[in-house]
């Protein structure tokens, strides 16, 4: 029996009580009360707070993040043995909720709940908002590489409206159950919800690892003319397939900032070019990139070749257009049946030959690559941030990204082969990128001739089953408080670029007369 059943049976008056159990629990609360003096804290009150602990997720049967298949029942397990043993003076009261009818199922009945622990084990089940909305203290937390989509842009959400919400984005379990054990302050006097959130934010910052040496290796930026760049920015054009994401009104903003033009294609062209693409062609392909590759994993060579046969259908419907960025809604295609393969492998080669490939057709990420790709010389790498702050780290996270990224002249690094991430089939990228160099993130938001920036030093490929293949960390420079700010407003992806690019930045931006918002 773990410590957790222990503790969990010694609330159960209808459960046999050992006297080993009893001492191990006086010992237990003997620690806990030292460790409140040793940190000069009030003792734990007599009464325990309750609170609702509750996982949010979709079911595991579809491709998500963690993961499909994943096993929510085991984790859930595991974090509720962890937290119960780590709290001991808070009654935790375990549920969980898939979609927002079932968080306000549970808010009905909560009249004697105190507080709401919101653990984002999965993304978009839409619940966690609700327990935020009551107004009740509440604790969300990203169980990394599951939640962390749904929690950033919940986050800054209830942040901006200034609701009683506290938040947890660290790889050390040992920072959620410090702000879990925080919920004692309710039964405190003048315990407040505004305390709580006080308490929570104060002991996140000060879990918070600071600022390391931000020293790089000399990693000089050639940037063409602005001049120059952007009058090949009103010549270029950006296809985008299937519709898909990104800020309301893109296509038509883009063109009215940078003279870009987005053409809207179907699904239906671009399988008839993959149909009709050289199967020859397509094995070179997937020749060239198995043979480069450190390891192929997941994929078989077929699934190989029809990524190969994707890439050589994408070049052909570029040419056809006369495009320079290709932005393909290729989950809802491929999901849709609408298209046959991935097109994770094609878009690195687009990236890393100097062209704009995009995951899941977003528009707003794709002007970014153009416009700053153009201006550097460099590939974008569109990503699913992810933070940790007890590393002070943003994890760069997706299933595409280039592995030339000092420009296609630079030098290549290594990468493996291996199947989508969330669905577990076809072929895609885990890039290993350059590690102790400085990165520029961006995003332009073009109706509002915005752009967004922040920077960070390379520090690990991070090597996690869950979530997307590629995990770049850095280590934030600034502060990563302020970075959990913009999510809201400006949504999940970003844009890395190698280098450190706030000169052509913000000349560019000052030719065109767009805002730089310093993330961190």
């Amino acid at each position: 029996m773990s410590t957790a059943d222990r503790v969990s049976r010694m609330s159960c008056c209808s459960c046999p009580l050992s006297r080993r159990h009893f001492l191990a629990g006086c010992a237990a609360g003997a620690a806990t009360l030292a460790t409140w003096k040793a940190e000069g804290a009030e003792a734990p009150p007599a009464a325990k707070p309750r609170v609702r602990l509750v996982f949010t997720h979709v079911p595991s049967t579809g491709p998500i993040w963690p993961n499909i298949g994943y096993d929510f029942d085991r984790r859930k397990k595991e974090l509720t043995e962890r937290l119960t043993q780590g709290c001991p003076n808070v009654e935790f009261v375990t549920s969980t909720a898939m979609n927002a009818k079932e968080a306000q199922q549970l808010i009905a009945g909560d009249k004697d709940i105190d507080g709401y622990l919101v653990y984002m084990v999965g993304l978009w089940s839409g619940a966690p908002r609700a327990f935020a909305a009551t107004g009740k203290p509440t604790l969300y937390v990203d169980d990394l590489y599951a939640g962390s989509g749904e929690f950033l842009i919940g986050y800054a959400t209830a942040r901006r409206a200034r609701q009683k919400v506290a938040a947890v984005s660290s790889s050390r379990l040992d920072d959620v159950i410090e702000a879990a054990r925080l919920f004692e302050i309710l039964k405190r006097p003048n315990g407040t919800a505004d305390a709580f959130v006080a308490a929570c934010d104060a002991a996140r910052k000060k879990g918070t690892k600071p600022m390391g040496d931000m020293k790089c290796p000399e990693d000089p930026i050639k940037a063409v003319d602005v001049d120059a760049c952007l009058a090949k920015l009103r010549t270029s054009t950006i296809l985008a397939v299937g519709g898909g994401w990104g800020m309301p009104g893109s296509g038509k903003s883009i063109e009215g900032l940078f003279g870009t033009k987005v053409v809207p294609i179907e699904f239906k062209e671009v399988h008839a070019a993959y149909e009709a693409a050289s199967r020859d062609e397509a094995r070179k392909w997937a020749e060239t990139w198995t043979q480069a590759a450190e390891r192929v994993i997941e994929p078989t060579p077929q699934d190989i070749e029809n990524s190969g046969a994707m890439y050589v259908a994408m070049l052909d419907v570029l040419k056809r257009h006369n495009a320079q960025g290709i932005a393909i809604n290729c989950l809802g295609g491929f999901y849709s049946g609408q298209i046959r393969a991935f097109p994770c492998l094609g878009f690195c080669q687009l990236n890393n030959d100097g062209l704009v490939g995009a995951c899941e057709g977003d528009l707003t990420s794709s002007i970014t690559m153009l416009a700053f790709g153009g201006l550097v010389g460099r590939p974008g790498f569109i990503s699913d941030p992810v933070m940790d702050t007890s590393k002070n780290q943003i994890i760069y996270a997706h299933c595409v990204a280039p592995t030339k990224v000092f420009g296609p002249q630079g030098p290549s690094n290594p990468y493996h082969i291996r199947s989508h991430s969330e669905d577990r089939k076809g072929a895609s990228m885990r890039s290993l990128m350059p590690l102790g160099y400085m990165t520029t993130t961006l995003e332009i938001h073009t109706a509002q001739k915005e752009v967004l920036f922040h920077q960070g030093k390379t520090v690990e490929n991070i090597d996690e089953d869950k979530a997307c293949r590629t995990k770049l960390a850095a280590e934030v420079k600034g502060d990563i408080d302020k970075l959990f700010g913009e999510w809201d407003r400006w949504g999940w992806h970003r844009v890395t670029f190698y280098g450190d690019l706030r000169a052509p930045v913000e000349a560019l931006c000052k030719a065109i007369g767009m805002r730089v918002i310093e993330e961190a």
